[in-house]
């Protein structure tokens, strides 16, 4: 947390941010920055002056300005994410002088957290991008110490999903979940897009998608299933009392959330896993966002794979290849 910025636990358990300065008469005053994290730090940046860049500063001094003038930039998931991995970063380089931080600390570091590649790496990659901040900052001028530091190798992901370890998730879950699998695996797009997804982006017979992560924009065209799931959804949408322009409802007929989604999905996966114990090892190794690599597989096999990146928003096919195509190509014996 930037420096005055504090969480405030209410019964509840809802999470709310507040700054303390002193007023005109001394005395401390308490200022309500909001429930949302990101927004908070946007007011509190409005309110409040970070470090300047001095001679001596530390990873937490610029810890604190990238809190303020980066992460509020980012998307939504993306600046949770980079907080949390600053809180680990924190924990080894807190008061440590820039100029100090060496590449064979960044090798520590990462050595240290070995347990845990996939998180040490992204914790690499976050420094990386904070000290090249630091450097247009003024902090340092010093050469990037993760420059040349190899991360952990990781094994690709190599889960696909066929069409029947699908079929038991989705007939194991609620109706809220069974329209979410669908939009996420007939659009391809990330759970957090598809929670995102509203009526008001049905326009001229497309779905408008933009993709909190990249910002790429799409438009995917409302025919076959897609078309006939939209009108499942509406007529479900209609047996409810509260109207939302929202694509994804739950039970009630709000907007259906992210942990509510997370939750449904893992009871459902549990209970398939029981219901149809032959595919039960498949059924546990599946994850809510194996459905984008579905999708991608999917449409690959039908359309080919520049079709699958198309539909996945990627600028270049070597990234659906690399990160989500899973099944191999399809090809024939020589004879």
């Amino acid at each position: 947390m930037p420096p005055h910025m504090h969480p405030r636990v209410q019964r509840s358990g809802k999470v709310y941010y507040y700054m303390y300065k002193k007023g005109p008469d001394g005395k401390r005053q308490e200022i309500a920055l909001g429930d949302d994290f990101i927004l908070a730090l946007k007011k509190y940046a409005e309110l409040n002056v970070v470090v300047a860049p001095s001679a001596g500063a530390t990873f937490a001094d610029l810890q604190q300005r990238y809190l303020v003038d980066a992460v509020p930039k980012l998307a939504a998931n993306s600046a949770r994410m980079y907080r949390s991995d600053i809180k680990h970063l924190l924990a080894s380089f807190s008061e440590a002088p820039l100029s100090q931080i060496k590449p064979m600390h960044i090798r520590q570091f990462l050595d240290d957290h070995a347990d845990k590649p996939t998180t040490a790496n992204r914790c690499k990659r976050v420094f990386s991008t904070m000290w090249n901040h630091a450097r247009g900052w003024g902090y340092t001028d010093l050469p990037n110490p993760c420059e040349g530091i190899q991360g952990h190798s990781l094994k690709k992901r190599t889960v696909y999903i066929n069409d029947a370890v699908y079929k038991a998730v989705w007939n194991s879950g609620s109706a809220p979940l069974r329209d979410a699998m669908d939009l996420a695996y007939l659009t391809g797009q990330r759970p957090a897009d598809a929670l995102k997804m509203t009526d008001h982006d049905i326009v001229d017979g497309h779905l408008i998608v933009t993709q909190e992560k990249t910002k790429q924009p799409l438009r995917i065209k409302i025919v076959g299933e897609l078309a006939l799931l939209i009108a499942r959804i509406n007529v479900r949408k209609a047996g409810h009392k509260v109207i939302t322009a929202a694509l994804l409802v739950n039970q009630h007929g709000k907007r259906l959330t992210g942990p509510t989604l997370r939750s449904q999905f893992e009871k459902a996966r549990a209970a398939a896993a029981k219901a149809v114990p032959e595919l039960a090892d498949e059924i546990k190794k599946m994850w809510f966002y194996d459905l984008r690599a579905k999708a991608a597989d999917d449409t690959a096999d039908g359309l080919g794979e520049e079709a699958a990146s198309n539909l996945l928003g990627h600028e270049d096919v070597r990234t659906t290849r690399r990160h989500y195509l899973r099944r191999g190509k399809i090809v024939t014996p020589t004879k």
